[in-house]
């Protein structure tokens, strides 16, 4: 079987699959610190984590590697945890990125067991994510008059585009090392 159609679904007993989990929310919470002191040390601020979007890296890992439940777990809990921990993100962009995120996890961990490249379960999960965040954004600036206007749908993307290219190169490359390293035990 081709390695690039084959399941990547690693962490098959609940012990790793809450393993996994608790590593991504941690991740999730400390690679976006990164990238801001990253950012502070160039003078860039916070943009260097709306660019390279690096807790989604972590939440997309978990999905396509424990499953749905791990994923939706930590895409949930990770944003809720950096914020309680560090303030970020904003309190106003905190439940659209808890949907988000927690959408991700779900649609890569639904997908984590299907035959297909690991680009296609990633490029899938990224779509879904941003269409729940949309509508959910959509849904909160007209019906409940958030502050989150819809404009920030198309920034964010736009934004966010090196983040999702450097995902597309990074998730594939690192879930087939980790498959390789699996299917050599």
């Amino acid at each position: 079987m081709d390695k690039a159609i084959k399941s990547t679904l690693v962490f098959k007993t609940v012990k790793t699959k809450t393993a996994a989990t608790v590593i991504s929310i941690a991740a999730a919470v400390a690679l976006p610190q990164l990238f801001h002191l990253l950012g502070m040390v160039s003078n860039m601020g916070t943009s260097l984590g709306e660019t390279f979007l690096p807790m989604h890296i972590a939440i997309f890992m978990v999905g396509l590697l424990a499953g749905p439940v791990a994923g939706i777990i930590s895409g949930a809990l990770a944003p809720l945890a950096s914020f309680l921990l560090t303030g970020m993100p904003s309190s106003a962009m905190l439940p659209f990125m808890i949907i988000e995120l927690a959408m991700y996890g779900l649609i890569s961990g639904l997908l984590a067991e299907k035959k297909l490249p690991t680009i296609a379960k990633l490029l899938a999960a990224q779509l879904g994510g941003r269409a729940v965040r949309a509508a959910a954004i959509l849904f909160g600036y007209y019906l409940l008059q958030t502050k989150i206007a819809p404009s920030v749908i198309l920034t964010s993307i736009y934004a966010g585009l090196p983040g999702l290219m450097l995902q597309w190169v990074i998730i594939p490359l690192v879930i087939f090392w980790i498959n390789s390293k699996a299917s050599n035990e």
